[in-house]
């Protein structure tokens, strides 16, 4: 008889950067560890979010023991709204980042009915054959946790996002010692972030963002504008904080912070002195010098409170000269250009504009190589499995296992959808599971397939051309010259006369079709085929050509 095997499955998370889903399963049980977005590329064009395929989870919804968030992140939680109501299993996490998923839940209308259950680090849940222990982590927002997960081939240690911050601002350090104490017992598998894998030394503590923005609210002559991800509650604090220092009233701008924001006071991870928070409202009754504003935007999202400034199209504040912008994040692969965009237009209208190429305003939240080695060294794992990163991510990663060690054949750098099967004395890559991208595209979840985004891109890149074809209901015989209308193709007077030069050609080739004109797919194919060759010929370029038949 077969020995039973451990099968650790990424759905999402590897060789990107987001999307984070890792899937182990063992017999008959499978627990799902984050489920969490990415933002689109720039050649998914239209598309809002990307989430995980869960078609292999849908297939085995009844062996799902639950899904544990390691923290808030949206790259760990922004997929919930739309995989939970699928699935219908309980989620676990701790206080915080239950609230951020109840925040996220309710934004999509997807709260009732969901089965959120809260875990404080260091207490232990059964899941099956599954024994799971959250132990705390630092990362750059508090509760967050990494997971000691026991099975009955070993145990795994699967690191959550990560870094050793021993002055964090907000929650606990790393829980080393606990690792330590488990790297002794020995450890079957480690999987750990690899975010940050190929910078050197070690990621600066939290605090230095404190003495930055300090040092912008002491030398600002007038408002204070600092955007960040709305779920850095301790970066919110430290606003908080310098604010009060300096007798600054604090406005949270936009619907998502506020929500973030109001849910974190309510449980007590934020702490704000009576009359700190003001009402938007308050504002015009305020000198310049006493105001700051806490804001979303700083990925350039074209819908955000900073963009919208930017933008001068913001209902309630308008960018003056002397204010102070604080971009306080680094932009998501991807993102640059809008990012770098916002800057140009926030310094155009004369605000001083300060992001970390120039000032300390924002720390990452993940290990340098020097924090990966340390993890390493402690947990001393039999295998190793880097996860969260782009693929040269997950490499360098690896090549840090090996400098420490671990041997090369016991270190797996996986893709997503890859299974690695783990049994006592053996571990193998065997096969691959349904995985991809899910496009979220306004309220269609799923909908947008490559097709479309291959149309999307031609469209952008050559424009449309419609032909309307008028055929005698009677005879199916041309009625007249087609009628031939473009956008985003040319628009000049020798391309109109080329235009005109089309119709004719069509109205040519669609004579001589004698009987067969009546065919539509006939007719549809040569106009297509015809006006393709034509353009070309013309233009170099390729329009996406649309013949439309009237019977008249």
């Amino acid at each position: 008889m077969a020995k039973p095997k451990l099968r650790i499955i990424p759905l999402g998370g590897l060789s990107e950067i987001g999307k984070n889903m890792m899937v182990i399963e063992y017999e008959g049980d499978i627990i799902v560890i984050d489920a969490g977005l990415m933002f689109p590329e720039e050649e998914m064009l239209g598309v809002d979010l990307v989430i995980p395929d869960i078609s292999y989870l849908l297939e085995r919804r009844d062996k799902i023991k639950g899904i544990l968030v390691t923290h808030g992140h949206e790259d760990h939680i922004g997929a919930l709204p739309y995989v939970l109501p699928q699935l219908g299993v309980p989620v676990y996490s701790t206080k915080l980042t239950n609230g951020l998923i109840s925040v996220k839940l309710k934004e999509r209308k997807a709260l009732t009915g969901a089965d959120l259950r809260v875990i404080s680090p260091g207490e232990t849940v059964i899941l099956g054959r599954f024994q799971v222990e959250f132990f705390p982590v630092c990362h750059s927002i508090p509760d967050a946790t990494g997971l000691i997960i026991k099975t009955p081939i070993g145990i795994i240690v699967h690191s959550g996002d990560f870094k050793l911050d021993h002055t964090p601002v907000n929650g606990a350090p790393t829980d080393l010692s606990r690792l330590a104490r488990l790297g002794s017992e020995g450890v079957l598998l480690l999987l750990s972030d690899s975010t940050y894998a190929e910078l050197p030394g070690y990621t600066p503590s939290e605090r230095v963002v404190g003495e930055a923005l300090d040092r912008i609210m002491a030398e600002a002559p007038g408002r204070v504008i600092i955007t960040t991800f709305s779920s850095l509650v301790s970066r919110i604090q430290q606003v908080i904080d310098s604010a009060a220092r300096y007798e600054r009233r604090v406005f949270v701008i936009g619907r998502n912070m506020s929500a973030i924001v109001q849910m974190a006071l309510e449980l007590g991870y934020l702490h704000a002195s009576d009359g700190i928070l003001g009402r938007i409202d308050e504002i015009k009754r305020i000198p310049h010098d006493k105001i700051v504003f806490v804001t979303t935007g700083s990925q350039g999202e074209p819908t955000s409170a900073l963009v919208r400034m930017a933008n001068r199209d913001h209902r309630q504040v308008h960018i003056v000269p002397d204010d102070t912008v604080a971009i306080s994040a680094t932009p998501v692969p991807g993102n640059e250009a809008l990012v770098a965009k916002t800057m140009d237009n926030l310094l155009k209208q004369g605000a001083n504009v300060v992001y970390s190429a120039i000032a300390p305003v924002h720390v990452h939240g993940h290990g340098s190589q020097e924090e990966l080695k340390l993890l390493l060294n402690v947990v001393k794992p039999k295998y190793f499995v880097p996860i969260h990163g782009e693929y040269r991510h997950l490499s360098q990663h690896a090549k840090l296992a090996e400098s420490i060690g671990i041997p090369r054949e016991r270190i797996f750098v996986m893709e997503d959808g890859e299974v690695l099967e783990i049994e006592t004395g053996a571990a193998k890559l065997a096969g691959r599971v349904t995985s991809s991208n899910v496009y979220v595209d306004g309220l269609s979840v799923g909908d947008i397939g490559t097709v479309v985004l291959r149309d999307r891109k031609m469209l952008s890149r050559d424009g449309i051309v419609v032909v309307i074809i008028a055929v005698n209901r009677q005879t199916g015989k041309l009625l007249g010259r087609p009628d031939i209308v473009s956008r985003g193709f040319v628009d000049t007077r020798e391309a109109r006369k080329m235009l005109d030069e089309s119709r004719d050609l069509v109205a040519r080739v669609l004579d001589r079709g004698g009987d067969r004109s009546t065919q539509w797919s006939f007719v549809n194919a040569k106009v297509r085929d015809t006006l393709n060759k034509f353009y070309y010929e013309q233009t170099k370029r390729r329009p996406m050509v649309l013949p439309f038949m009237m019977k008249v």
